[in-house]
């Protein structure tokens, strides 16, 4: 299979690469990796995963094809209280539930030390699919879209939610420069989906700085281009070292939703870099440990907060800029994360492989900023993995992984309160997830 055909094969799944674990990154790339909780960076000799994981390691990985296919399980949920008297309370569970989010990757050894390759992989994303909730007539929603019989929790008239899907196309080129060291690199190409729908309340000139291009344009896309490189070392038998370090990738914009995200529809993919220790205490036994950090706050359209929305006009303030799409508008408010991820891995014999692991990340949602985040309700912290590689014939394995994201929830002030006279309104809301993810993979090697 060529190159071409891989990478063909993986965007005609773009649509379905939708994930959210570390903020709405993945929280590993590679069956084996997931199972381990992510953990990769200085595990040489896996997988051909490496252009995700760490560029350096495709020096190690041999002759090989990788094909995955994981299903991807978020519950979401959000509610609003305390405004039973504006007819504004509600809740509502968010409604597609299934997700397959495919991978492919493949490497050729050209010299011994040297290697090419390929990873194709779903980055991560975003999905939240709210029905509308029936409320009275006297609703506040109505001074936003008169004449409706029912709003959802932002006050529009249809169906609520956000789809976001990223896919990045890695070739790869590494080289041990010594024996057991590697540097690798991997230019990226990355393309990107989005919809909004059901945010008719501000789709006006009151709210943003390009009425029509706020919601209900159906699907819109985007390409960008950005770097990875990685360094591993294999000091001893037992101890290796591995670091890697991913430029913010500068996309087109969404022209669909240039009155939404700021500067004009912008949604760049944030910078991010890893360190990682591998520990080999005995031949059958793998310890691994990855510390990560994901800058949103490169983001305007991610970082800036939701408050500075009354920064508009139409919301009392004095900068347009502020406006949804404006230079400065405002957005989901979401901070710069750190990610911990702990792998264990056992040889049982020559055919079973054993892996476990545990995945913490901050959580990059405040409680100022719950209200817009109801379309984004990243708040999972806590994972947990478990996975296992079946050999046989030395060129054949199946390796399976499983995730659980334990329930996590943030609750805080709405946004909504703003809108009504100081004292008046005193509304909160709350905003959950839990994920679950089942996946498979198959490896060739020749």
């Amino acid at each position: 299979m060529k190159l071409k055909h891989i990478a063909a094969l993986a965007a005609l799944s773009v649509p379905l690469a939708v994930q959210a674990t570390d903020g709405y990154f993945s929280h590993g790339y590679g069956m084996k990796a997931k199972g381990m909780g992510g953990a990769s960076v200085a595990v040489a000799g896996q997988d051909a995963f490496g252009g995700a994981n760490n560029p350096a390691l495709m020096s190690f990985a041999g002759n090989r094809f990788d094909i995955g296919l994981d299903l991807f399980s978020p519950w979401r949920e959000a509610s609003r209280s305390g405004g039973a008297a504006f007819g504004l309370d509600g809740t509502a569970k968010s409604d597609s539930n299934y997700f397959g989010v495919p991978e492919v990757a493949f490497n050729y050894m050209v010299r011994p030390n040297l290697a090419l390759g390929v990873t194709v992989y779903g980055n991560g994303g975003m999905n939240t699919d709210y029905p509308t909730v029936q409320i009275p007539g006297a609703s506040a929603c109505a001074a936003f879209n008169p004449g409706s019989a029912s709003y959802n929790l932002l006050c529009g008239t249809t169906a609520l939610g956000v789809n976001l899907s990223q896919l990045i196309i890695a070739p790869t080129l590494a080289w041990q420069f010594v024996p057991n060291h590697s540097i690798g690199v991997s230019p990226l190409w990355a393309y990107q989906q989005f919809e909004a729908y059901g945010l008719q309340a501000f789709d006006n000139p009151f709210f943003s700085t390009s009425p029509g291009s706020v919601t209900n344009n159906g699907k819109d896309s985007s390409t960008g281009w950005g770097a990875r490189i990685g360094y591993y070392g294999q000091f001893t038998p037992q101890f290796a070292v591995g670091a890697g370090y991913t430029t913010k990738m500068s996309m087109g914009e969404f022209s669909k939703y240039k009155g939404l995200f700021a500067e004009q529809g912008g949604f760049d993919i944030p910078s991010h870099w890893s360190l990682g220790v591998a520990i080999r205490p005995t031949p059958q036994w793998l310890i691994a440990l990855d510390y990560e950090r994901i800058d949103y706050s490169d983001i305007k359209s991610i970082n800036n907060p939701s408050s500075l929305l009354f920064g508009c006009p139409a919301a009392g303030g004095t900068n347009p800029a502020n406006c949804l799409g404006g230079s400065d508008g405002a957005g989901f408010g979401w901070k710069s994360v750190n990610v911990f991820k702990l792998g264990v891995q056992y040889a049982l014999n020559a055919n079973w492989t054993l892996r476990g692991g545990y995945n913490y990340t901050d959580n990059p949602i405040s409680s100022q900023d719950v209200t817009f985040n109801i379309l984004a309700p990243g708040v999972v912290q806590n994972h947990l993995t478990a996975g296992a590689t079946y050999a046989w014939a030395n060129r054949h394995e199946i390796t399976g992984a499983f995730m659980y994201a334990f329930s996590n929830d943030v609750t805080g002030p709405s946004l909504l309160n703003g809108f009504f006279p100081p004292g008046t309104a005193n509304m909160s809301e709350k905003i959950e997830m839990y994920q679950w993810s089942l996946g498979v993979q198959y490896s060739y090697k020749f």
